[in-house]
Parts: C-alpha cells; structure tokens; sequence
C-alpha cells in the first residue's frame, strides 16, 4: 500500500495509484471545524498566531482521519496583513479577515510594506512547517499562498481594483508584478522550510469576475509567474480557481500548475472532458458536507471519482460546523474503493 505522500506524488507526475488522494490543501481551502478543534484542545483563533498551534491542529486533521495531508495556514489574510493590512483574526466559527484596506489606487502599490519572512504570521506558517517537517513522515505538507489577485484584492477595495485594471492598466500590471514579488518570496520560503507542495488559491481571480480577457491578462499570467518564480518543488503545484469554468477553459488550461482545483459549481465530468491531459482535483459539496449526512457525502465522492477527479477534496474551505463524521466520510469512502 501507498503512503500518503507517495500516492499524492504519482498522481501530481500524471502515474498510476492505488486510489484517489484525498487532501484538503488548507489556505482558503481551510480543513479545520469546532468539532475538531473541541476533540484535541487547540483551537483557534490562537493556532493562527502560534506555530505550535499550528503544526498541532494540522496534525490533528490526518490523524483523526479526515485528509491524507498536512496543510497550513487555516486562512488567506496572511500575505495582506503582512503587507500592511489591518486583519481581525476572528473567532472559532469565523475566518480572519481584513478590516482595514492599505492603499486606495493600484499607483500607491509603494506604500504596501514588502512581506518579511522573518517576522509576523508569515513565520508563524513557516515555523510551523519546520514542526510538521521534524516531527512527521510520509504524509504531505501543503503551503498555501493566496492568489495574486486575491491578494491584490485584500490590501485596497476591490471593487476599485477592478475597476482600475482597465482604466490604470500599466499602473494595475505594476501593482500587480509587486504582489507576485511578495507571494514568490513567501511561497519560496515555505519550500525551504520543508512544504512539499503549494497550493494557490485565487477566489477572487475568476473568469466570472475578471472576464475572459482579464482572466488571462491578470490571474494566468500572474499565477503563471507565481509558479514559474518558484524553486523546483518536491511534488509540485495546486491551483484553485473558484466559479464557474465554462467561459474560460482554454485559459485555465494554460495554468503551469500539475493540479486543477475546482469549486462544487463546476460539474467534474464538464471539466474533465475540456481538460482531458490535466490532474483534476475537487469538488464535494461543502454545503453537503455540513448540512447533509455521511450516506449523501459518500455518494458525492464517488461521483467525484466517476467523473474524472484524481484527488478527492472539499469543493472549498469547510464550514467551521460541519460534523466531525460527515468530513471523515470522504475518506472512509475512497478507502471502500
């Protein structure tokens, strides 16, 4: 039998496994529910800011049989505060998120504070990678970054942001090589620390937002840089793109990443059959996941498997109150194969 992360590295290489992986990468793609957190005694919103914390609750999540994977951060604010946004840090049901925008134009990009990786939360992630990585084997660990323009998005009002991707577009490109710098410097530091895969997740670069044109102007070529900014991983790339595929499949395409991920709005036979070469990640329903019941989980994850996803995982980050049960099924299910 495989180990975790052996099967996760022949499925990201395009080979032949035992079965689907089943991963929840972290980041936006948050993994962590109260349940959990009330089982093993760390909770947060103090594991955002403790690396000890942090590694702890990362671990918990394979070892109460949820996902074959460590991930971490539990949140996608971490690059914005860095750069000088003001972040609440939420509670055991919410996420962080920003409170307080930095910038209120693309030509003020100056103004943002580049992302030090020796201080702040930005060590705290990298600390706890360090932890998982002396403490832990054979299960993958995932960094997560936030996509370029979801973290373009994050410092300034983003309503103003798109509109000045076309009306300052030289300005908006500047700004934007000056986010892909500060994620390429955080996500080269998390390989270092010892994460064996990156996941990117850009909800607010979709091809609904953005428009086919913008969509590959700003969020494929700027993902692209991200990857391509990179040092050679020990397993590769995961690119999340939320909302709905259709217009912009042939843009997608052009992603440089191994895996594809999609939200549950994307049908996976849809995306399978435009992306027939790619390694396809998702998508159970979240909603199913923290509404529905263990039977209804099981039956999505098979669908998943029939439709062409090569690693099973939530179509987006958990709801804090999804029961413990109904998350482990994903698992249980793919192991019944």
């Amino acid at each position: 039998m495989l180990t975790p992360k052996e099967r996760l590295k022949r499925i990201m290489e395009g080979k032949e496994a035992d079965r689907p992986a089943c991963i929840c990468p972290g980041g936006m793609m948050n993994m962590v529910t109260e349940e959990l957190m009330e089982e093993v005694k760390v909770c947060l919103p103090e594991a955002h800011t403790d690396a000890r914390k942090m590694a702890e609750l990362a671990k918990a999540v394979y070892a109460r049989g949820c996902f074959e994977n460590y991930g971490v951060p539990f949140c996608m604010t971490v690059e914005a505060e860095e750069m000088g946004a003001i972040v609440d840090m939420g509670t055991r049901i919410y996420e962080p998120h920003v409170v307080k925008y930095v910038i209120n134009s693309v030509s003020e990009f100056e103004k943002l504070s580049p992302v030090d990786v020796k201080k702040g939360r930005a060590k705290v992630v990298l600390d706890a990678i360090r932890i998982l990585k002396e403490e832990t084997e054979d299960v993958p660990i995932v960094g997560n970054l936030t996509g370029p323009v979801s973290t373009a998005g994050s410092v300034m009002e983003p309503v103003v942001f798109y509109k000045e991707l076309r009306k300052k577009n030289k300005e908006a490109h500047a700004y934007m090589e000056f986010i892909t710098d500060q994620l390429t410097a955080f996500g080269r530091a998390q390989i270092a620390a010892g994460a064996d895969v990156i996941a990117i997740s850009d909800p607010s670069g979709t091809g609904e937002i953005l428009g086919p044109k913008y969509f590959e102007e700003f969020a494929v070529t700027y993902i692209n840089r991200l990857l391509d900014s990179l040092q050679k991983e020990k397993m590769g790339t995961i690119v999340h793109i939320c909302g709905q595929m259709s217009p912009v499949y042939r843009e997608v395409d052009g992603i440089h990443s191994n895996v594809l991920s999609f939200d549950s709005v994307v049908p996976m036979k849809e995306a399978r059959e435009h992306l027939k070469s790619r390694v396809l990640m998702g998508n159970v329903s979240t909603y199913a996941l923290e509404f529905a019941d263990q039977e209804k989980v099981k039956t999505l994850t098979r669908g998943c498997v029939k439709n062409g996803s090569d690693i099973i995982s939530p179509a987006c980050g958990l709801g804090m109150k999804s029961p413990l049960a109904n998350v482990q099924a994903i698992l249980a299910c793919l192991k019944e194969v």
